[in-house]
């Protein structure tokens, strides 16, 4: 699936409509996850760069995970921030679902761990401050991600920290808990536990802070503050949670002045866990960081990450080559020859055939362009009104006329009301010069 499995011929292609395969050129795989890979991809038209996360609809069925990819996409759509990874197109075809993102070769924090990068102190607050810049903005948008680690935070070529992976991410509207035991266990907060074994009604938005602390720990210090696997019980959990004391919470070797970042971060009780910026940035180690430079990404950070390599396991690529039994570059053929053979049967099961409707055919381009005409349109109303509001319209009031006889005739002519003035500015303006200002915007978003 490497660059030279790709036909450059296939530039030509026509690109009108909805984005689609065909649209991009696949030049490797670079990781994989549950039911899919995700690859580098070229979009043929600009030459973009994007990560493409490919899912078999086959093997999300087998494990009855089609609900969580379609609400995973479903959020997705919804969010963008400089510090998520976030998704441009998705589409599908009868094998797969396609989720199409910004591309980070910085390769994530699980990588480097095992490439026995050792992380900074500065290193280690500039993550808090632009990972927890996301959850904040997560938080806004009333969305919990419950799966913050180390392999799902990306670094972008310069180092900048990514939350990526929403496919356990829960919406809470109002005052709603979730309640189920969702995560990756080293990771899960206290009262995640806790409701499993109905001892709190539920869990909120502190959640993702605790595992952002539990992941900060680890980079740190290549350990955990509690020794909890996959196999470790609630039980179990609750039971080491009741018997640490205030140092678990402290890395070894961390300094004084961001002890207390951990300590504020790996509180048991959520109610006095860090879970804003602004309860961040009282951290005295972390007050120092201007979070308008942050979210600007004007702050360098302490590790970049190489840039002679691609900063992930080799191993996908020989694997999407050699083992995988339906690679992606040899879709387009195979989706010819099975389309050749297509009876009138498609989806044979009407219920995943219904739930296969809602994963939405997104394109960000079009959105974007979409907000700018948006934009456009109403910086000209606001334009016209201060026109209108500016134009001197001289006042038609009764007046008495008296004929050269005498006669006293009275000629009332109405008074013009300020809506019927506007109305009359408004026919007044030429309908060539709104298509010119129509034409020069379509003009503007094509270029």
């Amino acid at each position: 699936m490497g660059v030279g499995h790709s036909n450059r011929q296939d530039r030509s292609c026509p690109l009108d409509g909805d984005v689609n395969f065909d649209h991009f050129e696949i030049l490797r795989a670079i990781g994989k996850g549950s039911f899919g890979k995700v690859c580098i991809v070229e979009k043929k038209n600009s030459r973009q760069m994007y990560a493409m996360k490919y899912m078999q609809k086959s093997r999300c069925i087998e494990r009855d995970a089609l609900k969580n990819v379609l609400r995973e996409m479903e959020i997705l759509t919804t969010l963008e921030h400089p510090f998520l990874v976030n998704l441009w197109f998705s589409f599908q075809d009868e094998e797969d679902l396609f989720m199409v993102s910004d591309l980070l070769l910085g390769g994530d924090l699980r990588y480097h761990l095992g490439q026995d990068v050792k992380f900074s102190e500065n290193s280690i607050k500039l993550f808090a401050c632009e990972i927890g810049s996301a959850l904040e903005y997560l938080q806004s948008e009333h969305i919990v991600h419950r799966d913050i680690k180390p392999e799902n935070i990306l670094l972008d070529e310069e180092g900048h920290a990514h939350i990526t992976d929403f496919n356990i991410a829960a919406t809470l509207h109002g005052k709603k808990l979730a309640s189920s035991l969702s995560g990756t266990k080293p990771y899960i907060a206290p009262e995640v536990y806790l409701c499993s074994l109905g001892e709190c009604a539920g869990y909120s938005y502190p959640v993702d802070w605790w595992s952002l602390g539990v992941t900060l720990y680890e980079v740190m210090s290549r350990c955990r503050p509690y020794d909890i696997h996959s196999g470790t019980t609630p039980r179990e959990v609750r039971s080491m949670l009741m018997n640490s004391t205030a140092s678990t919470a402290i890395p070894p070797k961390c300094s004084e002045q961001l002890s207390l970042l951990f300590q504020r971060l790996l509180c048991i009780n959520p109610d006095e866990r860090i879970t804003t910026v602004k309860k961040l940035k009282s951290i005295p180690c972390i007050s120092r960081y201007n979070f308008g430079m942050i979210l600007e990404k004007q702050i360098r950070p302490p590790f970049t990450p190489p840039k002679d390599r691609l900063n992930c396991d080799p191993t996908f690529e020989l694997e999407e080559m050699i083992v995988e039994p339906n690679p992606l570059h040899r879709k387009p053929r195979r989706l010819a020859k099975q389309r050749s053979l297509r009876t009138s049967m498609t989806i044979e099961d009407t219920e995943v055939s219904r739930q296969l409707q809602h994963f939405k055919c997104y394109n960000r381009e079009k959105e974007l362009e979409r907000r700018e005409m948006e934009r456009k349109e109403h910086d000209w109303e606001q334009e016209l009104i201060k026109a209108m509001n500016a134009s001197t319209i001289p006042a038609i009031v009764p007046a008495m006329v008296t004929d050269r006889d005498g006669g006293g005739e009275l000629l009332t002519v109405p008074i013009m009301t300020t809506e019927r003035r506007r109305s009359s500015c408004k026919l007044n303006i030429s309908p060539v010069s709104i298509q010119t200002r129509l034409l020069s915007a379509q003009t503007d978003n094509g270029s």
